[in-house]
């Protein structure tokens, strides 16, 4: 039986993969424990300052804006933290790189010493070739998705035709050696993916998407059968 502090952890980790308000029973099957231990330790949690919503017998879910105290990180969530902030920071996106450096810093502020030493000492990395264009259309590609607007795009493709349409930005895919734009082409009235070394001209556009940019994701990803990305 793994130690009560593990099984809070386990606990809180649970409530994090639930959108929507979650039974008790299945918390108890999933984490191996009785339902009574369940509702003990989701009452531990609350006292603690866990945001959790719910009752027995509706079910129980953490809002959104709950902190995860860095306290509770384990040696592989670190890990994969770092691995991912370092992955941003050596990659081909000079401002998502300073973000990724800030956020870094930030963690460590508020980690305790030991578990500070422990981030500073991973020894693993992702290096990407970077790409330092001076015009890398990566932050403006970002800002699209974030404010749900659509873009005028240039491009040429492969064969070297060039073309220009309105597009809707879905998605950004970042590679070791190229990344792509996800988007809705209203020139072929299908979703398509752009090479951002083949984007030859943008310009964001006021007009916003004509619908959430989720849902234009959800499908596109599901008409490919690909895995919940969100």
């Amino acid at each position: 039986m793994a130690r009560r502090s593990e099984r809070l952890l386990n606990l809180m980790q649970a409530l994090r993969r639930w959108r929507r308000p979650v039974a008790g029973q299945v918390l108890a099957e999933e984490m191996g424990v009785s339902l009574r231990s369940v509702y003990r330790d989701i009452e531990t949690l609350k006292s603690m300052g866990a945001a959790i919503d719910g009752e027995a017998g509706v079910g129980f879910q953490l809002r959104a804006e709950h902190f995860l105290p860095p306290l509770m990180f384990t040696d592989e969530e670190l890990e994969a933290l770092v691995l991912g902030l370092r992955g941003l920071i050596y990659g081909p996106d000079s401002d998502m790189a300073a973000t990724a450096r800030d956020a870094s810093a930030k963690i460590e502020a508020v980690l305790p010493r030991q578990k500070r030493d422990e981030m500073q000492s991973v020894g693993l990395f992702v290096i990407p070739r970077r790409d330092t264009a001076a015009d890398n259309p990566l932050g403006t590609l970002r800002r699209a998705l974030r404010e749900e607007r659509q873009a005028w795009l240039g491009y040429r493709d492969k064969s070297g035709a060039v073309s220009e349409r309105t597009i809707y930005p879905v998605a950004l895919a970042y590679f070791e050696g190229h990344q792509t734009l996800v988007a809705w082409c209203t020139l072929r009235n299908d979703y398509r993916s752009f090479r951002i070394d083949g984007i030859t001209a943008l310009e964001l556009l006021d007009a916003p998407l004509p619908e959430p940019r989720r849902t234009l994701f959800h499908r596109w990803s599901s008409a490919r059968n690909l895995p919940d990305l969100t």
